[in-house]
């Protein structure tokens, strides 16, 4: 048994340099991160918003900042201030930094020209990726993932709201401008800031801009149900199945309808008196089968006629109903908020509402993130063809980079059926929260889109009576589909693809909610947010390592 501990000795230096290397295992992931940005990334964007040369110090190595920034976001670490302590006190972030400690005033800069360097950074990690054998595209799935903003929800106001607190500020500003110029005179008084350097995000322009968003939003909404109107007018010329009218412009539909077939009948009343009048004075005798009726006993007129009274009651309810819900509201009608104007109120898994953004994100068969984008939208419908746009820009770019011999993705046995020409992709999954006509008919890869609860399309699939059905043909067409076993069996892999990088993010990242605000700088987070992901599933995968890298590297 020892008869005495280890000997303590701090004041002992370092009879030679030390090797920073050596302070972790050598199999370590932080070596394999140093090695992949500082040697296989371009961090080109980064870099060209450094200054080099001149007068003053020294600045910090993009490379190095870049991946301080990656190893912290992949632990769920996002705080500026948090991330300077711990390249101060912990070994990974040390060995990163290479001994120099940037303070969190670095980090912020650093982040702040991440609006124009994200999106070129999430490429970057993404062709490395495929570089390593990754990226495999015979099934994509795509789906929507609510992330909460950097905002509280008591910072919510109506429009009447803002209107109030933009009348407030604007006599704030004008009583503190009298005060100054009582104060100063009307000259300058040498400590101004430039107006090129006021904040764009300061608390007036927020309510402003909160302010313009909500009439803008009404305008949309007006805009919206006028396209939809048009639309169904559209369909109702063409002959094609037209469905329900849109609610809002359902009476002036019917009414529409019962002039247009009002108008048929008695053209055709017209007709037989015009073709009556020319045999009598040809022939002195009528024609047979007179109309027995005028236009508005017709049967069509009546039918026609009847459905203006249905849309009329339905209108009148609905304005009752609209009615009683605005007297029985216990909160505000539409809303912004005053701290991040571009984020919005959305329902929340478990119920509830945050305030959130919701992102849209394509992931390949290996669950890779190839195609990612951060909106204001608190549903999914109108995303499906502008992200598959975006995922078949993406699948051009993975198979321009495979490598011409090396690691190939492991093959797909594609079993919805997909076809995967030229190496795009084969098939893509969605749920039904993006099931339209329009999403079903778009361009695009072969897709299967849910047309219900997924208990719903499992009892289909059995044969069991799920209830009656909706949708026009693409919407019919795709159920039938889904009943079949390759339908069913393709459907099922969607919720593992799509949701699996969200899982890991929010619970194995730690990244629940964004840390800066506006639609530019949370928009480039994000994108790096699942840059991290990827190169990070690549690392888990088994596919970043060191005998790899050193492989591309030669």
């Amino acid at each position: 048994m020892a008869k005495q501990y280890r000997p303590v000795d701090r004041d002992q230096p370092f009879l030679f340099p030390p090797d920073m290397r050596e302070w972790l295992p050598a199999d370590h992931p932080v070596h394999l991160v140093i090695t992949a940005v500082e040697d296989h990334l371009d961090t080109s964007a980064f870099h060209a918003r450094r200054k080099t040369g001149g007068a003053g110090t020294a600045g910090y190595d993009p490379d190095m900042l870049a991946a301080v920034l990656v190893w912290a976001y992949a632990h769920g670490i996002t705080s500026s201030r948090r991330i300077e302590e711990l390249c101060r006190t912990d070994v990974a972030f040390r060995l990163i930094c290479a001994g120099n400690l940037p303070d969190h005033v670095t980090f912020a800069r650093f982040r702040s020209d991440f609006p124009d360097a994200a999106a070129a950074f999430f490429t970057e990690v993404l062709i490395l990726c495929v570089r390593l054998g990754m990226g495999r595209l015979g099934t994509v799935a795509l789906d929507g993932m609510k992330i909460a903003a950097d905002a509280s929800k008591a910072a919510h106001r109506t429009q009447e709201g803002l209107r109030k607190l933009a009348e407030e500020a604007v006599a704030a500003h004008a009583a503190a401008d009298a005060a100054e110029d009582a104060l100063f005179g009307e000259g300058l008084r040498g400590d101004e800031v430039p107006e090129a350097a006021w904040s764009p995000r300061s608390r007036a322009g927020r309510i402003r801009a909160a302010l313009a968003d909500l009439e803008a939003g009404r305008e949309a909404a007006q805009a919206e149900q006028v396209a939809q109107a048009e639309g169904f007018r559209e369909r109702q010329r063409s002959g094609q199945r037209t469905g329900r009218a849109p609610a809002s412009a359902a009476v002036a539909l019917a009414e529409e309808k019962l002039a247009r077939v009002t108008a048929a009948q008695q053209a055709k009343i017209d007709d037989w008196q015009a073709r009556n009048a020319a045999s009598l004075a040809r022939a002195g005798k009528p024609l047979r089968n007179p109309p027995r009726q005028p236009a508005s006993g017709h049967c069509r007129v009546k039918d026609a006629a009847a459905q203006v009274e249905k849309a009329r009651e339905r209108a009148a309810e609905a304005e009752r109903k609209a009615a009683e819900r605005e007297a029985n509201r216990k909160g505000p009608g539409p809303v912004r908020n005053i701290t991040d104007p571009d984020s919005r109120l959305m329902p929340v898994h478990g119920g509830g509402f945050g305030q959130c953004s919701n992102t849209e994100n394509v992931v390949s068969d290996d669950e890779l993130i190839i195609a990612t984008e951060l909106t204001g939208d608190p549903t999914d419908m109108a995303w499906f063809e502008p992200m598959m746009a975006q995922a078949g820009q993406a699948a051009d770019l993975i198979e321009a980079s495979r490598p011409a011999s090396g690691p190939d993705p492991a093959p797909d046995p594609d079993p919805g059926g997909g076809q995967q020409d030229d190496g795009g992709i084969g098939l893509a999954l969605s749920d039904s929260g993006y099931c339209s006509e329009a999403n079903l008919t778009c361009p695009g890869p072969d897709r299967l889109i849910a047309v219900g609860k997924r208990r719903d399309l499992e009892k289909a699939a059995r044969g069991q009576d799920t209830g009656p059905d909706w949708g026009g043909e693409a919407v019919q067409a795709m159920r039938d589909r889904l009943k079949t076993e390759d339908g069913i069996t393709a459907c099922r892999q969607r919720g593992h693809i799509a949701e699996t990088p969200h899982g890991h993010i929010k619970h194995n990242m730690g990244l629940r909610q964004l840390s800066v605000r506006g639609k530019a700088e949370a928009s480039a987070e994000w994108k790096f947010i699942c840059a991290v992901h990827n190169l990070f599933k690549a690392l888990t995968a088994g596919h970043l390592t060191g005998q790899a890298l050193a492989a591309l590297a030669s």
